[in-house]
């Protein structure tokens, strides 16, 4: 974390000293007393059920030198020597404000990733792909909202070159509120799906949110977009550069001779107005890396990446977990995509099903949630996707059983009400060479489902 002073941090979030310690050294910030440590500014956030207000007492014990708080519910007498207190309003924008201010100090360029799907994949090879010039940073987990975003700002320094983050969002006005924060250089739109549409009613309103990243640019920044997809492609150039790429040739980059299979995937990249053509390969899977890959050539080209550069980074590739892994154990093989869930993310995961080799393809599917009004045939879309693909046998858990049944039908269709009547049923089910898709959205727990299988499998 970049020097920081107290003065500095009460100008910057318009708060109050109600309390002057003997320390001004900061080493980062927190909102979680269970993980502080000394040194750290902690910012007491309240929700529904909570009120870090209430903690302050202990975040000095545990060697705060700053707090800030919206109300003050400790006694002075109580409070190490070495700490202070700011008191705000709204310690929520107080934590924007400070992430805002900080961004001013750092002297890097930063690249900005939303879309209804694959932010995540495309962090994990956007980072690698610039890893082969520049010392990079990336979002930990899925610290991309109001909160955790400018934490992941604020835990920057200027040792880091470029510092790519994720930007979620559920309704509009977020987005904007982060790039206002983060102010993105580039900025990465990866598609517009049905994700959030129980808040936004709309794709064209979610469009709209997603094009809140770019609020705050100029003529020198970049937009980079999915070309392909239904809704981006639309997008006209303004007042910033604009790049488009997908595998149809009317992009600014594209891919052709694709190939597919379960251990990565290639294919040749070309140019617009070039005669280039460039050998990828990556040690992903999946037809959506293809477009990730393509998203995060794209942005090191803009960075000015050689694509010698891209291609040795593309080889440092650090994958965020539960996403597409596949588990080989001596009987069968699961394929863990139990991070999140949502109509192209389960589509995108069949797709990887169907292109391997094996006896039988089997589907585990849970809840897809933030559907709304869609939720019921969004579930069933992607059960008539699984067996227009290939897929032999679709088993469900979750609150969607009719759905997924009325779209896959009712031969080798299996629901369960529990994890356990799960489990007892595949013990005898699976066999030698079986290929099982786990994928659900994270409020479900699907980790749990490929922990039974794991322990069947050994």
């Amino acid at each position: 974390m970049e020097k920081l002073t107290l003065e500095e941090i009460k100008v910057a979030i318009k708060g109050e000293v109600i309390l002057k310690g003997s320390s001004q050294k900061y080493t980062r910030v927190n909102t979680d007393t269970r993980t502080l440590s000394k040194g750290d500014i902690f910012i007491a956030l309240k929700g529904e059920k909570f009120d870090a207000n209430e903690f302050i007492e202990e975040a000095s014990e545990k060697g705060a030198n700053l707090c800030i708080v919206s109300d003050v519910k400790f006694n002075k007498d109580n409070i190490n020597e070495e700490t202070s207190v700011i008191l705000v309003e709204n310690t929520y924008k107080a934590l924007l404000d400070l992430g805002k201010y900080y961004r001013k100090k750092l002297n890097l360029k930063i690249v900005g990733i939303t879309g209804s799907t694959g932010k995540t994949s495309t962090k994990d090879v956007v980072a690698a792909a610039l890893s082969g010039k520049y010392k990079v940073f990336k979002t930990k987990g899925n610290f991309n909202n109001e909160i955790g975003l400018p934490l992941m700002l604020m835990s920057l320094d200027n040792s880091y070159e470029v510092a790519v983050l994720e930007m979620g969002m559920s309704n509009l006005g977020e987005i904007h509120r982060l790039a206002e924060v983060a102010k993105p250089d580039i900025a990465i739109i990866t598609n517009i799906g049905i994700s959030h549409i129980e808040n936004l009613k709309t794709r064209e309103n979610i469009l709209k949110a997603k094009m809140e990243i770019v609020d705050f640019f100029q003529n020198e920044n970049t937009l980079i977009l999915n070309g392909d997809d239904e809704f981006l492609s639309t997008v006209e150039k303004k007042n910033f550069n604009l790049i488009k790429v997908g595998i149809n040739s009317n992009n600014h980059y594209w891919a052709e001779n694709i190939i597919l299979n379960e251990d990565g995937i290639s294919y040749e990249l070309k140019e617009k107005d070039s005669d280039l053509s460039e050998k990828i390969t990556l040690d992903m899977i999946g037809k959506h890396n293809v477009y990730n890959s393509l998203l995060a050539i794209a942005c090191a080209r803009g960075l000015k990446v050689s694509y010698e550069e891209i291609i040795r980074g593309f080889k440092n590739i650090e994958a965020t977990s539960m996403r597409l892994d596949f588990i080989r154990g001596k009987k069968f093989t699961i394929i863990n995509d139990c991070y999140n869930s949502s109509p192209d993310s389960v589509k995108a995961a069949v797709d990887v099903l169907v292109n391997v080799k094996c006896n039988r393809k089997i589907a585990i599917l849970g809840t897809m949630r933030e559907l709304g009004h869609m939720a019921y045939e969004a579930h069933k879309q992607v059960a008539e996707y699984a067996k227009e693909k290939g897929i032999d046998y679709l088993f469900s858990l979750g609150e969607f059983h009719e759905a997924f049944k009325s779209g896959f039908g009712e031969e080798n269709f299996k629901q369960f009400d529990n994890l356990q009547q799960l489990e007892i049923y595949m013990k005898d089910f699976l066999q030698e060479d079986d290929y099982i898709l786990v994928k659900a959205s994270r409020y479900m727990k699907f980790e749990d489902v490929v922990e039974k299988l794991q322990i069947i499998n050994y």
